[in-house]
């Protein structure tokens, strides 16, 4: 799954700020003064949102098509655990299970799943793969 969501940006009439605002994601809006200072506050609007998501229980919102918008992808370590969170629901298993497979406290599993909080990246790898989840990395050109 790629956690890129479309994103629209908004000049106010007046050209005092330019709304951020996401399609698929309706919780999440931001603004900046300019379209640089408000694709700079995108992503971890973003971010702040979809933790939304996790902490209430609901499932992620799918990310649609571009269709000629600018789009905005969560940082990969946040990505992960959205991939994390969502084996856990699709398999039925919350966060006290996870913990006992993994033999690790609840406290851990929680960590791994706050979207704001570092984590090492072999302590997501670990918890997918014993969902049956495995992780890749791909890289490529920003142009």
């Amino acid at each position: 799954m790629r956690y890129v969501y479309p994103v629209v940006l908004d000049p106010e009439s007046d050209g005092s700020a330019v709304n951020v605002s996401f399609p698929d994601v309706p919780e999440a809006l931001t603004w900046g003064d300019d379209q640089v200072e408000a694709l700079e506050l995108a992503q971890d609007c973003l971010v702040t949102a979809l933790s939304c998501y996790v902490r209430a229980g609901k499932p992620l919102p799918k990310p649609g098509q571009s269709r000629g918008r600018r789009m905005i992808a969560v940082p990969p370590l946040v990505a992960a655990k959205l991939a994390l969170y969502s084996a856990m629901r699709e398999h039925g298993v919350n966060e006290g299970e996870l913990a006992r497979r993994l033999g690790v406290g609840e406290n851990v599993v929680r960590a791994l799943l706050h979207l704001k909080r570092r984590t090492h990246l072999g302590q997501l790898e670990r918890a997918l793969a014993e969902l049956g989840v495995q992780l890749e990395v791909t890289v490529r050109s920003a142009a």
